[in-house]
């Protein structure tokens, strides 16, 4: 490969792009709705968190998940961990699942998102149930479908800023 051809290929920094994701998708979590549409808001932090994990590996990883956590828990005033305790296992298993696949198509990562989004939603209902706490799942199943239709649209906005 000569010079110029790399010098023409840029790696772009991934820096700003993560952090601009991160606020967009907070405050995409915590903007206020009417009651009717705010049970259709997709899991945006949850989305966020594992395509950075999974596409940006050497930027982003455990600790990226427990970060997002933490902020998404302050967010949303959740018992403080659970939303972290939750991303970290759900990065762990991502990155543990797929760490003999070079390429991830869009397609693997739609249904690695599914499965994610899935997993969230039983250790959530886990947790609260342990804790005594009571759980809808009619009231989760809905966000769960439209975080899986909405992922598309996240990741052709992300898509530029991929390994």
């Amino acid at each position: 490969m000569s010079i110029a051809r790399m010098k023409s290929r840029k790696h772009r920094d991934p820096l700003m792009a993560i952090v601009i994701s991160v606020i967009v998708a907070s405050i995409l979590m915590v903007y206020p709705l009417s009651y009717n549409l705010s049970g259709w808001r997709p899991l945006f932090m949850l989305m966020i968190m594992l395509f950075w994990v999974l596409c940006q590996p050497t930027w982003c990883g455990i600790w990226f998940a427990f970060g997002t956590g933490i902020f998404m828990d302050l967010l949303l005033d959740a018992p403080l961990g659970l939303n972290a305790l939750s991303f970290i296992i759900i990065a762990f298993l991502a990155r543990f699942l797929t760490r003999e696949r070079r390429i991830l198509t869009f397609n693997n990562l739609w249904v690695i998102m599914g499965l994610a989004i899935v997993a969230y939603l039983l250790i959530i209902f886990f947790a609260q149930i342990m804790a005594g706490m009571q759980f809808s799942f009619a009231r989760h199943w809905i966000p769960m479908l439209t975080s899986i239709l909405v992922w598309p649209v996240i990741y052709y906005m992300l898509k530029k800023w991929r390994i």
